[in-house]
């Protein structure tokens, strides 16, 4: 990469004011795929991205609806079960069947939380038409299935079938119970649910284990009858067929959806501060080996305006990248903790911080992490380490079309917020982030949760 910049700052004037990072976007990234978008039904709009890069095509159906304690399990839970029979092709095996048929197509429920968006439908992927011998329409075909899977389930006397309901519960209870295996997740989740407690943020993706427990066969086939009618619908293809024939297959297959009122505000409220005087401190303890500190924050007023380029650089330089203030120093020069790092969500304007620390550790490793914060705050950020993040974050969007699963979550990401962009596009807002612009983003954090999971009583008065 050094030697093509040297060539090119030769070459081509002032093309020395660009930074290495800056010429790797502007010269090195070439559009792989061209994007259409457009409403094809009334609340129901299609995202076609054309590429040649892959031999297989995948088309992923979304219901979006507003995250809510009450519905997320139940919403969890109906693709899971829509998933084992249609009225076509009523159980598991006849659906594996007809898939078979189409070349090994798969068909997979999925569920997201973005920001206080839950979604929920199908992710399909399936061969591409040019590399079979006699061709097929795989594409319609496949999406026919799904189709079926979502408009024409299997039901006994109008409901949705008891076994599997009752079967396809108790896999999301223990989905949801597995949680409190994974600790580092656990704490995380702790800690959105207690920092969180009073906005729809506050409930997991797959919802409670509460929830659940009351789900039954009468509930849910209501549930889905309502939830079909009032959601908009987001359907993504990414393969190298064109626009106009996907457009052409989705409306044949999905044309029978139901419309009622459609639900309009299904965004997420954004707090700039937290809502306590005071941020809040909770303690839970566990047989555990290992203390896990979780640490919320609110982003605060760059959410007025957001700069989504300079978060995503400021956390790359905090503690999301190998270079970051929180593994080089909190991590690696001082060994005070298993691991630390931190992820934001931009939809909501949240920063969590996760650390596995010793227990006796705690108000060391928590005043670090803060320390190292009001460094970034203070604008004491060495240029390599500015680069570094930078490089990291163009290289993960630049990598975003290699992976046909990477591109179908990023642009279902465009689908619930603002940005509407490229993923080369992001790559080049984010190789002039300046170290103002982290500063400024720094400067906004507001502290609010602190989440730890410490060993148990007994356990301590035994050492």
């Amino acid at each position: 990469m050094t030697i093509l910049y040297l060539l090119i700052i030769n070459l081509l004037p002032n093309a020395g004011k660009y930074s290495i990072i800056q010429l790797q976007v502007f010269f090195e990234v070439i559009p792989m795929a061209s994007v259409v978008r457009k409403e094809i039904m009334p609340f129901v709009n299609l995202t076609c991205i054309r590429t040649n890069k892959f031999k297989t095509g995948c088309l992923s159906v979304n219901l979006l609806t507003k995250l809510n304690k009450s519905t997320a399990s139940k919403n969890a839970l109906l693709p899971r079960v829509l998933r084992r029979g249609t009225a076509i092709h009523p159980d598991i095996e006849s659906l594996a069947a007809v898939l078979d048929e189409l070349y090994g197509a798969r068909i997979e429920p999925i569920v997201r939380k973005r920001g206080e968006v839950q979604s929920f439908g199908f992710y399909a992927d399936f061969v591409d038409d040019d590399f079979i011998t006699e061709g097929g329409n795989i594409l319609e075909r496949t999406a026919d299935v799904m189709r079926d899977m979502l408009l024409a389930p299997k039901t006994l006397n109008g409901r949705l079938t008891t076994e599997y309901v009752d079967s396809e519960r108790t896999n999301l209870i223990d989905d949801i119970r597995s949680d409190i295996n994974d600790k580092r997740q656990y704490a995380v989740t702790r800690l959105i649910e207690n920092m969180c407690a009073r906005e729809a943020y506050g409930t997991p993706r797959y919802g409670t284990e509460a929830a659940a427990r009351k789900i039954t066969a009468a509930g849910l086939t209501k549930h889905y009858r309502d939830v079909l009618a009032s959601s908009a619908v987001e359907i993504i293809y990414c393969g190298g067929a064109d626009d106009k024939r996907v457009e052409i297959a989705v409306k044949h297959a999905f044309a029978g959806i139901p419309r009622g009122e459609i639900a309009r505000d299904i965004g997420t409220d954004i707090l700039i501060d937290r809502p306590t005087e005071k941020e809040r401190v909770i303690i839970e303890r566990f047989d555990v080996t290992q203390g896990k500190l979780a640490i919320g924050f609110r982003l605060g007023d760059i959410m007025l305006a957001p700069n989504y380029a300079a978060i995503i650089v400021f956390n790359a330089v905090f503690g999301a990248s190998a270079t970051s203030k929180l593994f080089m120093n909190v991590r690696e020069k001082l060994s005070l903790c298993y691991y630390a790092s931190s992820v934001t969500d931009r939809h909501k304007g949240i920063m969590v911080v996760s650390s596995g620390i010793e227990f006796s550790n705690y108000d060391r490793v928590l005043s670090e992490i803060l320390k190292q914060l009001e460094a970034v705050k203070n604008g004491e950020v060495e240029p390599w380490e500015l680069e570094s993040a930078r490089r990291a974050v163009v290289n993960s969007y630049l990598s975003v079309m290699d992976l046909q699963p990477a591109i179908e979550s990023y642009f279902f990401d465009q689908t619930v917020t603002d940005l509407k962009c490229m993923p080369e596009d992001m790559a080049a807002l984010v190789s002039v982030v300046t170290a103002k612009d982290i500063q400024k983003v720094a400067a906004g954090l507001r502290l609010d949760t602190i989440y730890f999971l410490d060993r148990k009583k007994e356990v301590q008065d035994e050492n």
